[in-house]
């Protein structure tokens, strides 16, 4: 076969597989798309369920919605419907009230009107009943006066002379009967107060000591307390200004002093040595005087105590450590501060009963007696000193004129006063409230210490032994040895001059110089 052949043939046969392929592609596709309608015809039937589904689940749901929002309108309804029918019920009692109240009104107006008539009937007769006994009394002067003689002006004079008389008899008989009457119902309930506030006011008795124990682990310490040949005793007695008295009492020592707030501070310091087991002369100086500081914190903290306990606030810090200081002051053997807390209690009851301020009446009744927390050491009486410290401090000067007048010396500007001294009467005038003996005792004391405080070159002077000795610490530089002597014959002789005592008083005089110094 040549090339023409063999490409004819080629063509041939590629043209009949065209023809071939391109049936069998047509068959294919026809097919294909048989099978496409098929499925669209499918899904859409299917989309169609669908949307009927959805459609169902959006109506049930707008369905649940709608009886959700009736029945949340039916509950709001109901509430409001419940709310106008108290508020209607409510108004419906408010009319009733209201109706009530203008019935009563008028009732009231309708008396009013009949009282104002009745008023006006009697004015009009009293018109008259002037007018006829003007005429009367015309008369009746006209008969007088050709009677006695008299000009109309005369008989006027002596009239009303004659009236003026019997008017002023009356009136003095009847103020005599109102002051008796107020004498008596003042006097009944002045005493019902009293006892009220008395018996709503119950305080402990207080009785002062001047004496106090402390107690010590074995009978061994008491050696120690002495020291070598008694520096320690005499070292503690000279610091302290309390008289140590060491006897045959079983573990125990005794500390005597008129002054309890040494005498506490002797106490302390005396415990702590005793625990620490260090007793020299110079721990004994350290231990004092360290107590000394926390005996001020317990001042404070007594002062700070019984403000509380009363409700009284806004008081200066240094008015506050002199009342505490008052716990460590008697008077006629009762405790001060307890007294004055006493009082100040009695006090707030009485002005509550009469209406007055009960705070300000509490105030004055703490403070009253402030000024016996310094007396010791200042001239004047207590209620001088006391009303010129509260001055300082800016206190109320109904507080000030309280504590000055409780005692009669100034005159009272207020009730106030009056209510602190009819309690500080019924605070001390209580059974066992108060002793005299043992005031007489811390006067005498006192004086004694005053005596030898007077001369100069003096440090300190306590009285000890129960007043049976004074003793006078003197500053080394400015008192010898020989006058040490001179002076201790010069107290003596003042003692002599200026008191009054019992047996007699012995006067020691002390000199010491001490050398200080530190190795670096």
């Amino acid at each position: 076969m040549d090339t023409l052949t063999i490409l004819v043939v080629v063509v041939g046969a590629a043209v009949v597989g065209f023809v071939a392929a391109w049936f069998m592609s047509r068959n294919i596709g026809e097919k294909s798309l048989v099978r496409t309608a098929e499925e669209a015809k499918r899904i859409v039937i299917e989309a169609e369920k669908e949307g009927e589904i959805r459609k169902k689940e959006a109506l049930l749901e707008a369905r649940e919605k709608s009886l959700k929002a009736k029945a949340q309108f039916d509950q709001t309804s109901e509430e409001k419907r419940r709310k106008l029918e108290t508020l209607e019920k409510q108004v419906e009692e408010k009319n009733g009230t209201v109706q009530r109240k203008m019935d009563l009104i008028e009732s009231k107006e309708q008396d009013l009107t009949n009282r104002t008539k009745q008023l006006h009937g009697r004015e009009k007769g009293i018109e008259l009943r002037e007018e006829e006994l003007h005429r009367t009394l015309e008369s009746q002067n006209e008969k007088l006066q050709k009677i006695a003689q008299m000009t109309p002006e005369e008989a006027k004079k002596q009239l009303m002379d004659n009236m003026t008389g019997e008017a002023k008899l009356e009136a003095a008989a009847h103020i005599k009967e109102i002051k008796e009457k107020a004498e008596q119902e003042a006097d009944k309930e002045a005493k019902e107060i009293i006892l009220q506030s008395i018996y709503r006011c119950a305080a402990d008795h207080t009785v002062e000591t001047t004496v106090s124990v402390v107690s010590l682990p074995n009978d061994e310490m008491k050696g120690r307390i002495i020291g070598r040949e008694g520096r320690n005793i005499r070292a503690f007695e000279t610091a302290t200004g309390i008289d140590v008295i060491v006897d045959d009492t079983p573990e125990a020592v005794i500390l005597s002093g008129y002054d309890p707030v040494r005498r506490e501070i002797a106490r302390m310091a005396l415990d702590k040595l005793v625990s620490d087991g260090r007793i020299h002369p110079t721990r004994i100086e350290e231990v004092v005087e360290k107590s000394a500081k926390e005996m001020d914190v317990i001042v404070r903290e007594a002062g700070e105590q019984a403000c509380f306990e009363l409700g009284v606030h806004g008081m200066h810090q240094d008015l506050i450590k002199m009342l505490g200081k008052l716990n460590y002051r008697t008077s006629y053997g009762q405790n001060v501060l307890a007294h004055s807390k006493e009082v100040a209690m009695l006090c707030g009851l009485l002005a509550a009963q009469l209406e007055l301020d009960d705070v300000l009446a509490k105030r004055c009744g703490l403070l009253h007696d402030v000024g016996k927390a310094v007396d010791r050491v200042t001239e004047g009486t207590h209620t001088q000193i006391g009303s010129d410290f509260l001055r300082r401090y800016k206190e109320h000067e109904l507080v000030v004129n309280a504590a000055e007048s409780h005692h009669g010396d100034v005159p009272m500007l207020s009730p106030y006063p009056v209510l602190v001294q009819t309690a500080d009467a019924v605070s001390g005038s209580r059974p066992g409230a108060r002793r005299e003996p043992l005031e007489a005792y811390i006067k005498r004391l006192t004086q004694l210490e005053e005596v030898a405080d007077s001369f100069k070159g003096v440090s300190k002077a306590y009285a000890i032994q129960a007043g049976r000795e004074v003793r006078v610490i003197v500053e080394h530089d400015k008192i010898g040895d020989l006058a040490s002597t001179i002076l201790a014959s010069d107290i003596a002789e003042k003692i002599e001059a200026d008191m009054q005592y019992p047996g007699q008083i012995k006067v020691t005089v002390i000199r010491e110089m001490r050398a200080t110094e530190f190795a670096k």
